[in-house]
């Protein structure tokens, strides 16, 4: 018996070494394929909205998503078997990467939101500028017609 306890402890070990290697690995992937910093600050685009889709677009976390929910997983799997002697470092760096996760997300929110609103906007614009040249126009027609109107007289 005491053989078969010192291989599963072995086997744990093993097993605990792979898990901590499979949560960096995946910590390392999700890193790797954030967006560059360059891609949300450089932009190439004709108007407000081509930038602001560009900027959109640039802050779609992809694939590194899926590998920070993988090293959570593996992290969380780990943490409850008590396979990690020391941890911290895996759980400070998945926290900070949460971060940058929710920073992203929200800007691509508040992006959005402004890709929405800015054609509204000159719309509207647009319009009130149309209203006005509108009222410019029907001002000029009745002063033309009053001048016409006295001459007549």
């Amino acid at each position: 018996m005491g053989q078969t306890t010192l291989d599963d402890d072995e086997l744990f070990d093993e097993a605990a070494s792979e898990m901590r290697e499979d949560v960096e690995e995946s910590l390392a992937n999700a890193r790797e394929a954030l967006p560059e910093g360059d891609a949300i600050w450089d932009v190439d685009a004709d108007n407000t909205l081509g930038v602001l889709n560009g900027l959109r677009s640039a802050l779609d976390p992809g694939e590194a998503e899926a590998h920070l929910t993988d090293a959570k997983k593996w992290y969380t799997m780990g943490e409850r078997a008590d396979a990690f002697e020391d941890a911290d470092d895996l759980a400070e760096e998945i926290e900070t990467l949460d971060e940058v996760f929710a920073d992203i997300a929200d800007a691509h929110e508040q992006v959005s939101d402004l890709a929405s609103t800015v054609p509204e906007l000159r719309g509207a614009l647009d319009d009130a500028h149309d209203a006005a040249e509108e009222d410019e126009e029907a001002d000029a027609e009745a002063d033309a017609d009053a001048e016409e109107a006295e001459a007549a007289d």
